[in-house]
């Protein structure tokens, strides 16, 4: 599994492209991955109240536009994971559309390597329509870190993204982190900072104006180990960056014969 992992990580670091992931998925990942034998299914659903116009290239516009995405994610073992996601996109100039398909396969460092933090990597490749993104194959790799310390918990995902088929073909490996700190209110309620962003290449980044960046104040509600609730509101405070989204995440975890018992009281990832 460590050479797995070395593996992708070079493959990431070697790439000669870049890509930006649209407001689909907005999501700071947990290191855990799915249990075996359980199916996780989440709607991801995102509201941009002030975005941008059409561009001159083609691109739809995201100001107003409603993205509803399914995600589901099947537990393969104790350390692995596979994900699907479908992505549509509905605003009043084109009505529900279809945007593209991505698929992506997760590992995790076993507890038994009684590391002090959590440890993952995901890699997510996939499609989506010219209409909605000019970079119509992109592939990402995710790092993921995490740890729960008491009632805090801190995430880091430093990602990096690239482009397989698009203009952007040529412009390098994008890096685009993803942060997140939260506090535990109570049992149930969990409030704090989600920190997204997308600063260019990693050998040139981009000036603040064209960067990425969104700040969201979010609230995770752990009613019940089998249920995630994820709700937020982001600011983007650069001019590349979509001004004002609502974006909610309802996931629920489904058991297939005998699981870990450490599902019952393990909080979602």
């Amino acid at each position: 599994m460590k050479s797995f992992i070395l593996a992708l990580i070079f493959a990431a670091l070697s790439c000669t492209a870049a890509c930006a992931q649209g407001n689909y998925e907005i999501q700071v990942y947990g290191s855990e991955t799915v249990h075996p034998r359980t199916t996780m299914l989440e709607l991801h659903s995102n509201f941009t109240a002030v975005g941008h116009p059409a561009s001159p290239d083609g691109e739809a516009a995201t100001n107003h536009a409603e993205h509803e995405t399914i995600e589901i994610t099947q537990g393969l073992n104790d350390w692995s994971e596979l994900g699907f996601y479908f992505f549509t996109s509905e605003q009043s100039a084109l009505g529900a559309q279809w945007v593209g398909d991505h698929i992506r396969p997760r590992v995790r460092v076993p507890e038994s390597w009684h590391w002090p933090f959590g440890a993952s990597l995901s890699t997510e490749v996939g499609y989506q329509r010219a209409k909605f993104s000019t970079d119509t194959w992109t592939w990402e790799i995710r790092p993921i870190i995490d740890k729960q310390m008491g009632r805090l918990y801190w995430g880091v995902n430093p990602a990096f993204e690239r482009t397989w088929h698009g203009p952007d073909v040529k412009e390098g490996v994008d890096f685009a982190p993803g942060v997140k700190v939260s506090w535990d209110f109570t049992k149930a309620v969990a409030g704090g900072i989600e920190y997204y962003a997308d600063y260019g290449n990693i050998r040139a980044i981009k000036p603040l104006h064209e960067q990425q960046q969104q700040i969201f104040p979010a609230i995770d509600l752990n009613v019940s180990p089998k249920w995630e609730i994820n709700f937020g509101v982001g600011i983007g405070p650069t001019a590349a960056t979509d001004h004002w989204i609502v974006k909610g995440i309802i996931g629920r975890r489904f058991d297939w014969g005998r699981n870990d018992s450490r599902l019952h009281s393990a909080t979602a990832p």
